[in-house]
This record gives structure tokens, C-alpha cells and sequence, in this order.
């Protein structure tokens, strides 16, 4: 993957089958696709996926989209379960059970709900205990599943079915929480945050490289929802660009305790131009809501300062 072809990589067999249930133009099939491209075609993958809306759309007992073994878990225990699966793989390997030209990787998906909230403690031990794993983060910003509700990844000010914009609200009243940068604090081998720009080159080099750094990984990607977020569904790659151009989604890994950011915009973009074309956001560009549009500026400002500082100190 070092020596990157866009041509090889899109021609690898898709270990996502079609005709699975996710919406049209959804954020979280794209980026799995784009992981799983990201193994070795000879070695065998076990996928863990925490309740969701990817579960719940891909695998409808009997029938699976997912070509590798696949185990549906618990929205709180994703990250538990693949940390056992993997931890008897270890062991059937040494015992001699288990051929030693045979590899399997294990990924495990969850969205944000699954990963930020409900399932954090296991993602905590799996990461903190050092298994040998990836866990990817597919981040739409909400319990979308079940219906828009908000979770911790939610952005500020994001008008959900919990945080419902109206004349005593403005939506979600917390920033959003910071879990790359959490979960680097684990000590953990990679961390990377990426999504879906320039032709995927970033996420399929971040996603090879977590699946085959030895030890606990961890990938967070922005797949955006045009359900909950309310765009033009075509419009997904748009917003994915104006997200990383306005830094609300830096792009940028931690190997091995380094900082490095991936990908630096020329012109960092006002935060409006994100927010604009999102339903979500639409109650911000009435009169008197500037100062929250300020307010926003400034703490993707404070982060983004806050990135640079750890990148350059390394």
C-alpha cells in the first residue's frame, strides 16, 4: 500500500456484498468498502460490528453482505468480543491448530453511538490491553438507527430529535468529544482520522496501515449521513472536502506515539462553508445566531491550533 495504486486497489474483490439495506449515498458502506480493500487478498479477515445501522442493514439472519466471518454483537461490547476472538486465535496458533501460512485479521465496526457512548469501555480495554485489532469508527455524528438522536460525537448547535432546535433551544449544547485523541492517549501502536477525499488515497493508506501494525488500532472515519445531516445525498463527497478545507475534520495519524498531520488545507476555510449546505445547521444562518457561528469558529480554531502544536512537537 506504500506504493499506492488507485487501479489495484479498486480492483480488489468487494468482501461487502451489494443488496444489502443502507440508504442510498450512506456514509458507512463507503467506508467500509474502502477498509476492507485495504487487506491482502490471501489473508481471511473476522469482522465484528456493534448494533447499528450497518448491522442491522447488512445482515439479516440468514442472509449476510459480509463475505469474511462475521459476528453481530451488542451495541456496549464490540470491542470485547473481537479481543476474545482474537485472543483464541493466539492461542490456536500456538497449539498448533491452526496453519501457520493462515493469517486472519480482525476488524471490528461500530458507529459513533456504539463507539463514542454505549461502547466505549470495551473499545477502552480492548485498545488499553493491546490486542491485536483494528477497531474503525464509522462517525455520522448520531444515533441514526434509531432515529437522529444525538451522542456525544454529535457537533454543537446540531439540531437532532433530542436536541431539537426551536424558541428555547439551538440545538446540542456540548462540543463534540474528541475520541482520536482519546484513544491515542491509550499508548497505543496507530491512530489515524480520516474520510473520503482525494480519490481515498488517505483512507486506504491509514486503513492497510492499521490492519497490519501489530497491536491495538484505531481508525476514526467521518461518514456523513443525509438522513440526519440533511443534504443533497449526491453531495457527500462535497461535504466530506469542506470538512477537512474548514479543519472541522483534520486528517491525521498517531504511529507509535507520533503526531503527524496528513493533509494540510492551502487555505483553511470559514466553518460556514460546512455548515451551510447542512440541514442540521439551517437555524444558524437566521439573524442573531451569528455569535454561534462564532462560537463554532472558535473551537474548531482551539482544536486545530491544538493539533498543529502536537504535530510539531511530534
Amino acid at each position: 500500500m506504500n506504493n499506492y495504486s488507485l487501479k489495484e486497489v479498486m480492483n480488489k474483490p468487494e468482501r461487502l456484498a451489494p443488496g444489502h439495506r443502507m440508504c442510498a449515498g450512506c456514509g458507512a458502506t463507503i467506508g467500509v468498502r474502502a477498509v476492507l480493500r485495504a487487506l491482502d487478498e490471501n489473508d481471511h479477515a473476522v469482522i465484528g460490528n456493534a448494533t447499528g445501522c450497518l448491522e442491522v442493514s447488512s445482515f439479516m439472519y440468514p442472509y449476510s453482505a459480509w463475505e469474511d466471518s462475521y459476528i453481530h454483537n451488542a451495541f456496549e461490547n464490540a470491542g470485547a468480543t473481537l479481543s476474545g476472538v482474537e485472543t483464541a486465535y493466539r492461542a490456536l496458533k500456538k497449539k498448533g491448530k491452526i496453519p501457520e501460512d493462515v493469517n486472519y485479521k480482525f476488524i471490528t465496526f461500530g458507529g459513533d453511538g456504539g463507539t463514542y457512548d454505549i461502547g466505549f469501555q470495551s473499545l477502552s480495554g480492548a485498545m488499553e490491553r493491546g490486542h491485536d485489532m483494528v477497531y474503525v469508527c464509522y462517525d455520522n455524528g448520531a444515533y441514526m438507527n434509531t432515529g437522529i438522536q444525538r451522542s456525544s460525537a454529535t457537533p454543537m448547535y446540531a439540531d437532532t430529535t433530542t436536541t431539537p432546535v426551536g424558541s428555547q433551544s439551538t440545538g446540542k449544547m456540548q462540543n463534540r468529544k474528541d475520541l482520536a485523541s482519546i484513544i491515542a492517549d491509550h499508548d497505543v501502536p496507530y491512530v489515524a482520522q480520516t474520510t473520503f477525499t482525494n480519490d481515498f488515497k488517505d483512507l486506504h493508506t491509514k486503513a492497510h496501515k492499521a490492519i497490519y501494525t501489530e497491536g491495538a488500532c484505531f481508525l476514526n472515519i467521518m461518514t456523513p449521513c443525509p438522513r440526519g445531516w440533511r443534504y443533497d445525498t449526491p453531495d457527500i463527497m462535497k461535504i466530506c472536502k469542506l470538512a477537512v478545507e474548514t479543519c472541522y475534520w483534520p486528517m491525521f495519524e498517531v504511529d507509535h506515539g507520533k503526531w503527524k498531520l496528513t493533509y494540510e488545507p492551502k487555505k483553511k476555510l470559514p466553518i460556514e462553508d460546512f455548515l451551510k449546505p447542512q440541514g442540521r445547521f439551517k437555524h444558524l444562518f437566521k439573524p442573531g445566531n451569528e455569535h454561534l457561528i462564532e462560537q463554532f469558529q472558535a473551537e474548531v480554531d482551539r482544536r486545530w491550533e491544538d493539533l498543529l502544536y502536537k504535530c510539531a512537537r511530534g
